[in-house]
């Protein structure tokens, strides 16, 4: 049988998406953010999910992660043929959704090393932490330093180390040049590069939105809690209308 005479469920059977958000709406209380979100993405897909302030870009990362704010209250979320729209936040991280939130949420007390060793706690486990400090070299030299006690971009690295630790599907990246200085900031895109190389599905958002672009392959834009655009990173670079009106940029 050649590719023209295919029948229709086997193309779509090879086309099937590794990450479908289907129509999913989300509440803090009775502020509705999250309003009929739907997007697909393949598995090896950097997405740069972009909006001005107040959009819903994090309340729409928090949904996919399942924490408990804002509450999904309809619609679904499928990884990899599998529903984790019913699940909680623990149990979506057990299926490999990692959410790496823009406050890092380095345990105090913890030495790096520690606080890897914790995120190993629960099977699946990931990366050894050997492996995560072949690719990540300052870590290893800082392994017995308190988590908290490491400059703003060590610890975003050792909060990407720790969503590696687990079984990682999916990497969620909220705001990760948040709050650094320029030099740092260029050692994170240097650590997103690699999870690019790597082949880590992952969506990241950035106020940065040029940032995020310049890393991602696809870009989907929010707007009062909606997409308005799904497409490729590029196009978004090359319009400057649709960055004007929905990115200031």
């Amino acid at each position: 049988m050649n590719a023209m005479t295919m029948p229709d469920e086997t193309k779509a059977a090879e086309k099937a998406p590794f990450f479908s958000v289907r129509d999913i709406h989300a509440y803090y209380g009775e502020s509705y953010i999250v309003q009929g979100v739907s997007f697909e993405i393949q598995e090896g897909d950097i997405v740069a999910l972009l909006g001005r302030n107040g959009a819903g870009k994090t309340s729409t990362l928090r949904t996919l992660a399942r924490a408990l704010d804002p509450q999904l209250k309809s619609g679904e979320i499928w990884l990899n043929g599998e529903a984790i729209h019913k699940l909680r936040d623990f149990e979506a991280a057990g299926r490999g959704i990692q959410l790496v939130q823009e406050d890092r949420r380095i345990i105090p007390g913890l030495t790096v090393e520690e606080n890897l060793k914790l995120a190993q706690i629960t099977e699946p486990k990931g990366w050894s932490i050997e492996k995560i400090y072949d690719h990540f070299p300052r870590l290893a030299e800082r392994r017995k330093q308190d988590g908290v006690t490491l400059s703003g971009g060590e610890q975003q690295m050792l909060a990407v180390a720790r969503a590696l630790a687990r079984d990682l599907k999916l990497l969620l990246l909220d705001e990760p040049y948040e709050g650094l200085a320029p030099v740092i900031v260029q050692e994170i895109e240097r650590i997103v590069e690699q999870i690019k190389a790597l082949g880590i599905t992952t969506i990241i958002v950035e106020q940065n939105a040029v940032a995020a672009l310049e890393l991602a392959n696809r870009a989907l834009i929010l707007d009062m809690g909606q997409i308005v655009f799904d497409g490729s990173a590029q196009a978004v670079l090359d319009n400057v209308e649709l960055r004007n009106e929905y990115l200031a940029i």
